[in-house]
């Protein structure tokens, strides 16, 4: 990425890495959460709401109104990518999102089966974030993708699906676990919200901003076309799990943009997950710390209160949460 202003600026030539097969994972295939396999275990999670959220979720896409997923890194680290993948192969999921954190774990979970480094272990030699193969593979894959003016979300599931062999000499044995590919081969959208520095990405050499920008950027583009779904189909529901600022931030955005063309979600119903406690009381309460909770500020209250929806707020582990909000919705498909 070419650098022309007047101040110093990082030696990214210098930068060594090191092969991902040297490297030691914290999510391997034991730890992945298959349908069959949740839906034989007994429930180790209970919320009030969770069922009245399912029977929405259920509903909404019986009359075919859209249901967005976006999500943060922890639910893929927390190994339930199966779930997601099943809920959009059912039709449940009608967009899925995710940070680019949340694409990175898909993605080295595609290319080696596992994912999740061990930061403390990495950080002080210098290695964390830079395993070869994840940096190079990943900004090479968005390179391509900005080239052909794509989302970054289809960049990655047409790379991991293959379509890009002959440009980016690329293997993924394990891509029928990612949802970036599964996703694309259902035709399922799935946008990836990135942010600068954010990202190992963005520490390798080959590392190109503006592939990164124009990519993501796009895929904000086809979220926001969503979202006038729900005006135009009546209804719908958005699901933010484990996003405590991306995914509230592109959400209101989107809302924002289609109130302004005169489609607003009328009538939306929101669901935010998250493992922290949360006084809705506090929303409307500048100087009790739960305001500043923006997944709880925007998804929970602010947007559907905007637009005569209702909002839920579900604390819990993921590894339990997930997996019961999975057999909910599934005990009302029959």
């Amino acid at each position: 990425m070419e650098y022309r202003g007047k101040y110093p600026y990082f030696p990214y030539e210098k930068i060594s890495t090191y092969p991902i097969r040297n490297r030691k994972n914290k999510v391997r295939q034991e730890d992945l959460y298959f349908p069959d396999r949740v839906m034989a275990m007994t429930p180790e999670f209970s919320h009030p709401e969770l069922g009245n959220i399912a029977d929405t979720i259920v509903k909404a896409r019986d009359k075919g109104y859209p249901v967005i997923w976006l999500m943060g890194a922890h639910p893929v680290k927390a190994g339930m990518s199966p779930l997601i993948i099943d809920l959009m192969q059912r039709g449940i999921c009608t967009l899925l999102c995710g940070n680019f954190a949340s694409a990175i774990h898909d993605f080295e979970l595609a290319l080696i089966g596992e994912t999740s480094e061990v930061v403390p272990n990495a950080l002080p030699r210098g290695e964390f974030g830079l395993a070869a193969e994840t940096g190079f593979y990943i900004n090479d894959a968005m390179k391509w993708g900005n080239d052909r003016k794509l989302g970054l979300g289809e960049t990655l599931g047409r790379v991991i699906n293959g379509e890009a062999a002959q440009e980016l000499k690329m293997e993924f044995p394990w891509k029928h676990e990612s949802y970036l590919a599964q996703g694309y081969l259902k035709g399922v959208p799935v946008t990836i919200h990135a942010t600068m520095g954010t990202d190992i990405t963005d520490q390798h050499p080959n590392f190109d901003g503006e592939c990164k920008g124009g990519c993501s950027g796009r895929d904000f583009g086809v979220f926001a076309a969503h979202v006038l779904e729900m005006h135009r189909k009546g209804g719908g529901v958005y699901l933010n799990v484990g996003s405590a600022v991306t995914g509230p931030e592109v959400f209101l955005k989107a809302v924002s943009m289609a109130a302004n063309v005169g489609e607003p979600p009328t009538g939306l119903v929101t669901a935010d997950f998250d493992i922290r406690p949360a006084n809705l009381e506090h929303m409307q309460d500048e100087h009790k710390h739960s305001y500043y909770f923006r997944d709880v500020k925007s998804v929970v209250t602010r947007i559907p209160e905007a637009f005569g929806g209702k909002g839920h707020y579900i604390q819990g582990d993921f590894f339990k949460a997930i997996p019961a909000l999975y057999q909910e919705i599934r005990k009302r498909m029959g």
